[in-house]
């Protein structure tokens, strides 16, 4: 376990590969961590890659080195504590990949910083959010599936998952990658990041900022504000999306390709759900392998 001090966070992560190779920068979702690419670093270190896992804030050892910070975690804040985690490493530019919040702030990057960006493996697509459109509602089955989400906007939601974390977040887990049969001890490895102290709050945070239920980080604002505008990204990109991904159907980025200016490509993954760097790490790979090539 390594730690990147930037000016927010103390950001804890883990390295493989030479130092000096071709920087990588793999990024997990909610909720998830570093755990999620442990089928990615190995192979990637071999093919000459220093191959870097941050744990992103709110989740692992992650820390905030000033109480009085917002627990935020909103799109602005994951793109700059990519960037700064960058910046800490002395990283001039990388490969980024990930997928939910860290597909976020890895597009955020590459969109408002393409000059750090070598090449871009986003998963599910475009993944900046859209907060002036938040408001319009999605189709019933698509309501359906981000019921945590309107949980999370209330009170009730906030003390469930204080209350009941590791429970809510297995069965995301089963509904998001319906094919996936993880382990019990798989989980485990993984859930204990969610005990971090900030963790509710950002994921709270999260979840009411993208729906405009709740402020933003006013040190932020100026990176909200350019995210408005959908940015586009002008870095190679390929997308991956799992064919049986339980909340974000694979339909979803099918249209992707406009927010895309640089070479792009897009891989549908059979079986694979939204966990799909756990599912499919041979595809995360090769992606990556083919953005260097």
């Amino acid at each position: 376990m390594l730690f990147a001090r930037t000016p927010t966070l103390d950001i804890a992560y883990e390295a493989t590969g030479l130092e000096g190779g071709t920087p990588v920068v793999l990024l997990h979702g909610f909720p998830d961590d570093a755990r999620a690419y442990d089928g990615c670093v190995g192979p990637l270190a071999a093919q000459g890659c220093r191959v870097l896992v941050p744990y992103l804030r709110g989740y692992g050892p992650t820390r905030f080195l000033d109480a009085s910070t917002p627990r935020s975690g909103e799109q602005a804040a994951l793109g700059a504590d990519l960037r700064d985690f960058l910046d800490a490493l002395g990283i001039e530019k990388a490969v980024l990949g990930g997928y939910d919040w860290g597909g976020r702030a890895a597009c955020v990057v590459a969109a408002l910083w393409p000059e750090r960006t070598i090449g871009l493996v986003s998963i599910n697509g475009y993944n900046i959010q859209d907060i002036a459109a938040s408001l319009q509602p999605a189709s019933a089955d698509q309501e359906m599936r981000h019921w945590y989400q309107w949980y999370f906007n209330t009170e009730r939601g906030r003390a469930g998952l204080a209350a009941n974390r590791h429970e809510i977040c297995r069965l995301l887990w089963k509904l998001w990658s319906p094919n996936w049969q993880f382990s019990e001890a798989k989980y485990a490895a993984t859930a204990v990041s969610f005990d971090n102290p900030d963790f509710v709050d950002v994921v709270i945070q999260s979840y009411r900022h993208r729906h405009r239920n709740a402020p933003g980080d006013p040190a932020l604002a100026p990176i909200e504000r350019l995210l408005a505008a959908q940015p586009t990204i002008g870095v190679p990109t390929i997308v991956l999306h799992g064919e049986a991904d339980g909340v974000g159907p694979v339909a979803g980025s099918a249209n992707a390709h406009r927010q895309f200016t640089a070479r792009y490509e897009r891989r549908v993954i059979p079986i694979a759900g939204h966990f799909l760097p756990q599912e499919a790490p041979d595809a995360v790979v090769t992606a990556v392998r083919d953005l260097l090539a």
